[in-house]
């Protein structure tokens, strides 16, 4: 069925000049934006859905684009506040081992509900656990609970072939054989990679990082990935530690590993990307490479200031992702926008990261980094992906000056009135649609207590 946005209050449009409209109506016809066009009372189609939007400012659906969905049952872990990355994973893992497939379940919907409520509509998810107990993917775990909810997913096969004993981090059951890891990969993407127009579901292929698989590993799956036309993503310039490794294990600095294992391209995109040096600027903006930008994780690691400034200078694509809720701890998208915007004014002084700096690393530039050119903006012909945020709200009054930073810049909270997904309307009135978002809400906790009591 048609929908029409009636009236709309303000339409931040994110195209290619960034307009705002007053008073338009925006017409869906199930998956595209088929019209934008100045409200005229009365003027709805036929049997189409009319949602009155005059109270609303209407965004493209932001997209994030690295999260580890299963941390949600980890968050505010006590031994882990206090430490940077290398401790933090070896602190953590051990405790990870213990999940079962339904902790997988409940904690990917736990995740992707509050990416929802936040304004989320597209994300990827980035994981590389692989307990040896369990009888089917986790990746297929949480593609059911994406399918589930209504988001647009992008599920990266993460992957670690080096455990404990081989000089990396996780403990042994928690590690596949490379030939493991390859064999399902490929079984993944011929099983759910979706290549039809406006896909649900794709998959990526995403090794963990320079030190939990083998360079060897590496390869073939870039070369898995090329033959099978899928994206790859992996952490890459994190922290010191990492190219301290790189450096003592390969004697290559962590770029420099990856070019020579095929992984740099408009295929490929990092997360984290903290410690580049000016050459490997040059190097990321001419290989067409892309970054995800995790600033609340940074802080909350202490890992670094991401050089993002520098970055759209020399027209690297630059994303944005939430990282796992127990290095954030939450899965707040319009909150990453507004910490994105902080972080970089703290590295680059106010005048040099502009507020729809920030909103385009969560729009148009996460499509642009995902191979997504349906989304990210507002246009005829684009995805239906909208959401939609009331200003009226008493901690939004007074922010219709500039309704396209409100979101951010404002608000004690950031869960948004109205979300479209693929046309489909997921959260109209601040309310699931599709969910029983309380006797869901009360299943996953008799899970994560369930969870807590194995520690």
């Amino acid at each position: 069925m048609k929908i029409m946005l009636q009236n709309v209050g303000y339409l931040v449009t994110m195209d290619e000049k960034e307009q705002i409209y007053r008073g338009v109506d925006v017409l869906i016809d199930p998956p595209i934006i088929q019209s934008i066009t100045s409200h005229t009372a009365g003027a709805a189609p036929k049997n189409c859905r009319v949602i009155p939007a005059h109270n609303l400012a209407i965004f493209p659906g932001l997209i994030n684009t690295h999260h580890h969905f299963y941390q949600t049952f980890t968050r505010a872990y006590p031994a882990v506040q206090n430490v940077s990355l290398f401790n933090w994973l070896q602190t953590l893992y051990p405790v990870w081992s213990v999940l079962n497939p339904d902790d997988i379940y409940y904690s990917s919907l736990l995740a992707i509900m509050e990416l929802l409520k936040t304004g989320c509509t597209t994300t990827s998810d980035h994981l590389y656990l692989h307990p040896h107990s369990f009888s089917e993917s986790p990746v297929e775990i949480e593609i059911r609970a994406a399918c589930e909810t209504g988001i647009r997913f992008i599920a990266t096969h993460g992957s670690m072939s080096r455990s404990e004993k081989d000089g990396g981090l996780p403990p042994d059951n928690l590690v596949k054989s490379e030939d493991e890891i390859l064999s399902t990969s490929e079984y993944l993407i011929d099983r759910y990679h979706d290549n039809r127009p406006f896909p649900m579901l794709q998959i990526a292929l995403a090794p963990c990082s320079p030190f939990s698989v083998t360079p060897r590993l590496m390869k073939a799956t870039s070369q898995l990935a090329r033959k099978k036309e899928v994206l790859l993503h992996t952490h890459l310039c994190e922290t010191k530690d990492e190219e301290q490794y790189c450096l003592e294990t390969y004697n290559k600095r962590p770029l420099e590993l990856m070019k020579e294992l095929q992984w740099t391209g408009e295929d490929v995109w990092y997360a984290h990307g903290i410690h580049f040096n000016d050459s490997e600027l040059n190097d990321l903006a001419g290989t067409g490479t892309g970054i995800c930008h995790c600033p609340s994780s940074n802080m909350r690691l202490g890992s670094g200031i991401c050089r993002v400034v520098e970055m759209l200078r020399k027209s690297i694509n630059v994303s944005l992702g939430v990282d796992g809720s127990a290095s954030n701890d939450t899965s707040d998208m319009w909150g990453e926008v507004r910490n994105a915007l902080l972080l970089q004014r703290i590295g680059y002084g106010p005048s040099h990261f502009s507020a729809y700096d920030a909103l385009r690393l969560a729009t148009k530039n996460g499509a642009r980094v995902l191979k997504r050119p349906e989304l990210g903006t507002i246009t005829e012909n684009s995805a239906a992906d909208l959401i939609g945020i009331s200003l009226d709200r008493p901690d939004f009054i007074g922010s219709g000056f500039d309704p396209g930073t409100a979101p951010f810049f404002c608000g004690i909270s950031h869960e948004v009135d109205l979300s479209i997904i693929n046309g489909k309307p997921i959260i109209q009135d601040g309310k699931f649609t599709n969910i029983d978002e309380e006797k869901l809400y009360n299943t996953i906790v008799r899970q994560w207590r369930t969870f807590y009591e194995k520690l």
